[in-house]
């Protein structure tokens, strides 16, 4: 398309990490924090790509076509019918892999938004909406992609077409009370997330069924309203329980922390654990901690409202 103009120079952006689930929120919901990968890039007249990765998978993220930021940004000019004759990305990663901190979502997002601002009035061509559906295509719920998209706390669903085209994704953005605070325990090791899935049932208890389509309203009352019901709130019996067997550790740090009223609970699939603290009842929580394992990284990570975003290039 020769109307298709890229702009001059580097381009860099900022997604965040999340935590999806929420406890009842199976599939459907998702918190943007503020611990962020970071991605520059700018198109060549030179063909081919060139992909230069620091810190969180280094030393096993793919600097290929293969990459997941490649993949999602190629995908992204394919949409907006632009091919640049070749790109340079550097990739500098924070957000923890295979802890279900959502870094894979983070890439997607990353590389869709990417492409967008690599092309001039890129806006106009790949709107978010389209990017959240297109990154249905790399992962195929949209609980951690919505929130890396937008931040903040997100509910998410998809339409079913039924027959012919694939599901659409839509989300909102429900308000987050200040006085919640959120804090991640990150194990050394992680897990695979086609693991953490592998061991769920196909079918569900009618018991746990309506356990949990009764704490997901009260999680959106919870988190916007009223924090002292952030404990009940996130009471789960769909998931947590039968991957109790892939991730020991992380169920009795859960279970060791809700009996002591913190409301604490697998990130996504796991292994890290989301804790979503009252402001008001901070002060207890570090006995509370004192059976967590010493080799586990303790971090007070605030909401990240803003979600994917450009920022200025570093002087």
């Amino acid at each position: 398309m020769s109307d298709i103009a890229f702009v001059s120079g580097a381009v860099r952006l900022i997604v965040p990490a999340s935590s999806a689930n929420l406890g009842p929120g199976f599939d459907s919901m998702g918190l943007a924090l503020a611990m962020h990968d970071e991605l520059i890039a700018m198109v060549t007249n030179d063909k081919g790509i060139k992909v230069d990765v620091e810190g969180e998978g280094a030393e096993s993220v793919a600097t290929d076509e293969t990459n997941l930021v490649v993949r999602a940004m190629n995908r992204g000019f394919t949409a907006m019918n632009a091919t640049p004759p070749g790109f340079i990305l550097k990739c500098r990663n924070a957000i923890p892999h295979g802890r279900g901190l959502g870094s894979s979502a983070s890439a997607a997002v990353g590389g869709l938004i990417m492409s967008r601002s690599l092309v001039e009035g890129g806006e106009n061509l790949l709107t978010d909406s389209e990017v959240l559906n297109i990154a249905l295509e790399f992962e195929n719920h949209p609980d951690n992609l919505s929130a890396a998209l937008y931040g903040g706390f997100n509910v998410s669903w998809l339409v079913s077409s039924g027959t012919g085209p694939p599901d659409t994704a839509d989300a909102v953005q429900p308000t987050v009370h200040p006085d919640l605070v959120p804090i991640v325990l990150i194990p050394p090791h992680g897990l695979a997330t086609s693991k953490a899935r592998g061991v769920l049932s196909q079918q569900v208890d009618r018991s746990a069924a309506c356990h949990n389509l009764s704490r997901t309203g009260l999680l959106v009352y919870a988190m916007s309203q009223d924090p002292s019901l952030i404990l009940e709130a996130t009471s789960d019996r769909l998931h947590q329980d039968a991957r109790a067997s892939v991730y020991p550790e992380t169920t009795a740090i859960i279970a060791s922390l809700r009996s002591k009223g913190i409301a604490a609970m697998a990130s996504g699939a796991g292994p890290a654990v989301l804790l979503l603290v009252d402001r008001n009842r901070i002060n207890e929580l570090e006995t509370a901690l004192s059976e967590v394992p010493p080799e586990w990284t303790r971090i007070a990570v605030p909401v990240d409202f803003e979600g994917v975003r450009i920022l200025p290039l570093p002087v």
